[in-house]
């Protein structure tokens, strides 16, 4: 028997029963502690359906005899403390159950680091020590976060966006990858990042989208500290970083979280609801109390410990429908009989109020891929409490028609402009993300139709629209420079493209739409709301061309953007315009710089007084071919 003080109180012991224990973190795992005058590791874990746990590690010879735990009531909670234990030890817990004679070994949920794959033990470790040096940022980031602030986010995956060839190809670590990253994301102009998900996972493979420690930054990189000193680096760098989050599926992995005591603890026992049949991982029961608050709890955790500015959640949708993916009989209605997932539902509106409440100056995004209504809209009103949502209609749509022959993109128009039907019924981020680029999509490059020329041109004007569009931006490493192979996560980025001056063209034209959409309001300042955003002529699918206005608070702040989805160029294109004087051309996508034919305004074009458009001035423009423009009144 442990004759030491506990280091859970009964206060802890009834708010996680109670579901409401939201620093979990603190409290259940190991932790460095004094307890009776001595210094040791404090172990506790929930596993209420157990005979017996035992801490084995390391340090007793992972004997189940060495360091039992003591059950604390009837919270299902287990807890020991192992004196002149220090940072470092790997450890399991060794659970009996009190069913089937079900005995296995179990890394900590808790555990705030693991070994490296493909061994499974947990580590002790400390996550104080680190000096963070990161004020001024957290101080204003609320600044970056908010809605009418520019978001550029530049998704990374930590493995593959650049390695050491001269080593084996092996991975760069957190504090390497530290100054490398945060250099390049400030001077390609984006104002975040987004990294696939951190937390440990045994399979390389999954890109982290299936996670096994849930409170541990995979040690491929390094230690807890060294991630810190990541995200330190990019915020003294003015950059934001945003975690992927994965709180709707785990993987089945014997030392993971599923049938953890012999019963299935954190996932659903009836496959129908437990089961995800795409991914064969275990979905979480989000009614179980303690199963959402771990997860709540985990959010939080990564916003305290690790200064982090936001969560993209993954696969919403396949958390909030019961029949994702399913045929009929697969899957069990609600309460009422329908479809929808209530307690998800409730648990992704706590996950959004408790972290808004704690963080009020942090953002959090949903990848929902359904018409699910509000979304980005706040709980109070019957929203999911979201900031952001990913526009995957946007993406489709626009991907589909990028992807057509421009002689048949007339009929494709529709594609382009149906987006404007819902544009504001969410806070839309524009995703060009890792999906698009795997599993035989093709790169965005080799998505373009044409010959080579023709392919940077058209990616080039994809990239000029998706900037004009409405709403927050979101580009996949790779995408900025025209990687021509599909995405790899098992080898570095084509860095050595870069040699070619088309592709230098194409990363600077990413630079110089990244400079302009921060430097100027109109471009973002109402980026969600539908004040900011009007079509000039959206109807021109003959000659497969588009142009808008993009305004700001001010209502002098405007920009007008053409884009020509044709290599056919248009001499004496007319546009209507809100003024007179002479507009400057701000950016023009066929740039000799960008790797353009150099056609374009001269600088800029005075208006006219003829009609257009319903507006009593207008411009005559020279379209280059396959190119966008920006234009700015003086």
């Amino acid at each position: 028997m442990n004759d030491t003080p506990f280091h859970l109180t009964d206060f802890d012991l009834h708010l996680f029963s109670e579901g409401s224990h939201y620093r979990t973190y603190e409290k259940l795992g190991a932790h460095l502690v004094e307890l009776a005058g001595r210094r040791g590791t404090n172990f506790a874990v929930w596993a209420p359906n157990a005979r017996q746990v035992s801490v084995i590690g390391d340090f007793n010879g992972w004997s189940d005899t060495s360091n039992r735990m003591t059950a604390r009531g009837t919270s299902g909670i287990w807890e020991c403390f192992v004196p002149d234990l220090g940072c470092g030890a790997n450890y399991k817990y060794k659970i009996f159950s009190q069913y089937n004679d079900y005995v296995v070994e179990k890394a900590d949920p808790y555990a705030f680091m693991a070994e490296l794959r493909p061994r499974t033990a947990s580590r002790v470790w400390e996550l104080g020590g680190y000096q963070w040096a990161d004020g001024e940022w957290m101080s204003r980031r609320g600044q970056a976060n908010g809605l009418g602030a520019p978001m550029s986010i530049y998704e990374v995956h930590l493995g593959s966006w650049r390695r050491v060839p001269a080593q084996g190809e092996r991975w760069l670590t957190y504090r390497e990858l530290a100054p490398q990253l945060a250099s390049y994301v400030h001077h390609m102009g984006f104002t975040h990042v987004e990294f696939l998900p951190v937390s440990e996972h045994p399979f390389d493979g999954s890109w982290g989208y299936q996670p096994a420690g849930y409170y541990a930054p995979t040690s491929r990189f390094g230690t807890p500290q060294d991630f810190m000193f990541l995200v330190d680096t990019l915020h003294q760098h003015g950059i934001g970083v945003i975690l992927d989050w994965v709180p709707g599926h785990f993987p089945r992995d014997l030392h993971g979280l599923g049938y953890f005591d012999g019963t299935h603890l954190y996932e659903h026992a009836d496959p129908r609801k437990g089961l995800h049949q795409d991914w064969g991982t275990f979905i979480f029961n989000y009614g179980r109390r303690e199963a959402a608050n771990f997860l709540i709890s985990n959010a939080l955790f990564w916003f305290d410990k690790y200064h982090i500015d936001g969560l993209r959640v993954d696969a919403v949708a396949s958390m909030i429908y019961l029949d994702y993916s399913r045929n009929q009989g697969e899957w069990v209605p609600n309460q009422f009989g329908g479809r929808e997932n209530l307690e998800a539902l409730d648990f992704l509106r706590r996950f959004n109020e408790q972290v808004y409440a704690e963080y009020p100056d942090a953002v959090t995004v949903a990848e929902e891929s359904t018409a699910w209504p509000m979304v980005s809209r706040p709980t109070y009103v019957g929203g999911l409490g979201f900031g952001l949502k990913w526009d995957m209609g946007w993406m489709h749509d626009t991907l589909r028609y990028m992807s057509k022959d421009p002689v048949h993109r007339k009929f494709q128009h529709n594609d382009l402009t149906f987006r404007m039907l819902y544009a504001f019924t969410e806070n839309f981020a524009l995703p060009l993300s890792h999906d698009e680029v795997v599993h035989g999509k093709a790169a965005l490059l080799s998505k373009m139709p044409g010959d080579f020329w023709q392919k940077f041109a058209n990616l080039r004007a994809l990239f000029g629209y998706m900037f004009a569009q409405a709403g927050k931006k979101l580009l996949f490493m790779g995408g900025e420079f025209g990687q021509w192979d599909e995405w790899n996560y098992d080898k570095s980025l084509d860095w050595h493209l870069l040699e070619w001056p088309e592709h230098r063209g194409l990363q600077r034209w990413i630079r110089d739409l990244n400079t302009l959409y921060r430097g100027e309001p109109a471009w973002h300042q109402l980026d969600c709301d539908p004040a900011g955003f009007e079509w000039v002529d959206c109807n021109d699918a003959d000659n497969s061309t588009i142009s808008l206005l993009r305004k700001g608070k001010d209502p002098n702040d405007v920009l007008l953007f053409v884009t020509n989805f044709t290599p056919v160029p248009r001499q004496d294109y007319r546009v209507g315009v809100p003024r007179g004087g002479y507009w400057r051309e701000l950016l023009n996508s066929d740039a000799p710089l960008y790797g353009g034919s150099g056609m374009g305004n001269s600088g800029g074009v005075t208006a006219e007084p003829v009609a257009w458009h319903s507006r009593a001035q207008s411009l005559k423009l020279i379209l280059p071919p396959l190119a966008s423009l920006v234009f700015k009144p003086e």
